[in-house]
């Protein structure tokens, strides 16, 4: 279990528990509410090992690596140096100047043909339980749909009426960061992580993932929920989560897609199943099953407007840079 590990020990200790309360403030961000990273979990933070899983999935995973793999491949590797040790020194020249001419021992070839299929039988059970838990998901609670752009990424809820890019929020100091671009702060998140507009979803519900992409291969990874999907051109794959503890929970475009693939990140933010309602409502949405509200009558038409003036042009907001800049 990751309790008995190092990881869950470094967590168990005073001041990091992972399950204790998420600090939430309310910011100006279309009136949704931004919840501050937890150090340490949802974030990588240099420590070796996987991330703290917070999914029944990953949680599951984790004590897979973490147990029965890792001393499968701590033996066979103590095993094999052990062999290579006492072939060096007992079979040397110096020590066998006449060498044997066995060709066969059958004992030695049951043995070494038996024990790997032995050890891969054993690996194969919680594998493959494991891999049907993957994809054989419960009934959605909510339902994204992930779309990889270059070098963005869109989300949809198709059972809400919502939909929004998400870009990387840059540095006050980056200098292809526009005048009307928000800069990264502490509460965002950890550099090239945090970004302008997050993934809400609400605690304990089951989340399915419809990744796809629009141009090249991307992949959509949130190490803490133990994800990662490929998303393809013209498929559509699905994964899903059950998050348990509310928090924000940072990701990457795992696939090499092109010269910006490092600034496409992802953040997830788990909120309680009201503060999930709160937010559909703020983004003009709606609850699932909720009969959508009336669409606003078009507006007039403006009148039109003198064109302006010189070569200057209003570039929209975007955290992409100047072509040249890539």
């Amino acid at each position: 279990m990751l309790a008995s590990s190092g990881l869950g020990r470094f967590l168990a200790r005073p001041g990091r528990e992972p399950c204790g309360p998420v600090t939430v403030e309310l910011r100006a961000r279309g009136g949704n509410p931004l919840a501050q990273p937890t150090p340490g979990i949802g974030e990588p933070d240099g420590r070796k090992g996987v991330q703290f899983q917070v999914t029944p999935l990953g949680e599951q995973a984790a004590r897979f690596h973490n147990g029965p793999l890792m001393i499968v491949a701590v033996g066979i590797s103590v095993l094999v140096l052990a062999l290579l040790v006492i072939a060096l020194i007992r079979f040397r020249r110096g020590a066998n100047p006449t060498p044997s001419r066995n060709s066969h021992n059958t004992v030695i070839e049951v043995v070494w043909t038996l024990v790997p299929f032995l050890i891969l039988a054993g690996i194969a059970i919680p594998s493959i339980k494991l891999l049907r838990d993957q994809y054989s998901p419960p009934p959605a609670d909510v339902t994204v749909k992930v779309t990889g752009h270059q070098w963005y990424w869109s989300y949809e809820y198709p059972d809400n009426g919502i939909t929004f890019d998400s870009y990387m929020l840059k540095e006050a100091s980056d200098p292809t960061r526009q005048a009307n671009q928000r800069a990264r702060t502490d509460n965002d998140g950890p550099p090239l992580l945090a970004v302008d507009n997050r993934v809400v979803i609400p605690e304990g519900k089951v989340v399915k993932f419809l990744v796809t992409a629009d141009d090249v291969i991307h992949s959509f990874a949130v190490p803490a929920f133990w994800i990662k999907q490929d998303a393809n051109p013209g498929q559509v794959h699905e994964t899903w989560v059950k998050v348990d503890r509310p928090g924000v929970y940072f990701g990457q475009c795992s696939e090499l897609c092109g010269a910006r693939h490092g600034f496409m990140p992802i953040a997830v933010e788990v909120v309680p199943a009201a503060e999930f309602a709160q937010w559909v409502g703020s983004q003009g949405g709606h609850l699932k099953g909720a009969t959508p509200p009336p669409a606003a009558a078009p507006a007039a038409a403006p009148a039109p407007t003198a064109a302006p003036t010189g070569n200057a042009v209003e570039q929209a907001a975007t955290n992409q840079p100047a072509t040249a800049q890539n």
